[in-house]
């Protein structure tokens, strides 16, 4: 099975190599036969019924510095292609709501990975709230006697961007905090949209583990570490990724939401889970593949074709 792929992402130049999950599934895609087509998600456009892309036919290779080459620019009706990927990083703004409409008119004709309506109705932090069970406790509001409420009773917690990613914004307020409503104050001032309150887990000294799902099914985790004196274990701000395994509880957490994921057209998803809990469902642009492949030996993007070829050939 040979595919065309198109690929929509941020600039493929200031990528590492590496780390990039997104890199490593068009290399494994590239390996398998598929031709690869890629453009930023400003040229994706609706003109006049149909859904194109300007980009470029590309080619990727594993050398730094060197790990691209781009053919002459084109527009593509991607309504031609056999699957998009929808893979540009977070924030999850109007423009990447938008994205995911324009994206809702090809698909499931063309495949687009992961399912573009389920991406925007259930981004990281909004998803996890359908399993209370598994969550830490967690308040979103905008009012700010709703907040202090949620801090009063449970003391020491986490408070952060609810359309936030790799870490920004994410404030850690103890019980001798005298900074909430300045933060408050900022945030509110930046946006309109609600703020995202949870109980601190002391377990996340001991790692935020990142448990990788493909098509519903956990493939592996890998263990990100905080830098000393940091609350924040995301590799974007120097946490540690480590060899881990899968505990009972995990499995559980992942038996209980992967056949919704795989029902909703999640292929690739990333949770996260600190101490037992899960905190985060990771759809939009999730990561970790490599750092997994490396550590246990997991070929994580081929499991992703496998299933992606697997539905082009039953649709």
């Amino acid at each position: 099975m040979s595919l065309k792929i198109a690929i929509q992402m941020d600039p493929i130049g200031a990528i590492n190599i590496n780390a990039d999950s997104t890199f490593r599934i068009a290399e494994e895609a590239q390996a398998r036969g598929h031709s690869l087509f890629y453009y930023t998600p400003d040229k994706l456009a609706f003109q006049e019924g149909r859904v194109t892309a300007r980009g470029w036919p590309l080619t990727v290779r594993r050398e730094e510095g060197n790990h691209f080459t781009l053919g002459a620019e084109q527009e593509i009706d991607l309504a031609d292609w056999d699957v998009v990927w929808l893979r540009q990083d977070p924030p999850f703004d109007m423009g990447y709501i938008t994205t995911t409409h324009i994206l809702d008119m090809i698909h499931p004709d063309t495949l687009v990975v992961n399912d573009p309506f389920w991406v925007r109705n259930y981004p990281e932090k909004l998803l996890v709230l359908q399993f209370p069970d598994l969550t830490p406790p967690t308040t979103i509001a905008r009012d700010m006697a709703t907040l202090r409420a949620f801090k009063k009773k449970h003391g020491d917690i986490i408070l952060k961007p609810l359309y936030g990613n790799g870490g920004a914004g994410v404030f850690r307020l103890d019980p001798n905090d005298r900074n909430f409503a300045s933060l408050y104050e900022l945030f509110t001032g930046i946006n309109r949209e609600p703020l995202i309150a949870q109980k601190f887990l002391p377990d996340v000294s001991a790692g935020d583990k990142r448990i990788i799902l493909v098509d519903g099914e956990p493939v592996g985790a890998i263990n990100r570490v905080p830098a000393e004196g940091e609350t924040r274990s995301n590799m974007h701000v120097g946490g540690r990724p480590e060899k881990i395994g899968l505990t009972e509880r995990e499995r559980e957490i992942c038996a209980a939401i992967g056949p919704l994921l795989r029902e909703k057209g999640q292929i690739f998803v990333g949770i996260d889970v600190i101490g037992g809990w899960l905190t985060e469902i990771n759809v939009t642009s999730p990561t970790g593949i490599q750092e997994l492949e490396r550590f246990d030996g997991i070929n994580v993007a081929e499991k992703i074709w496998e299933a992606i070829e697997g539905r082009v050939a039953t649709r």
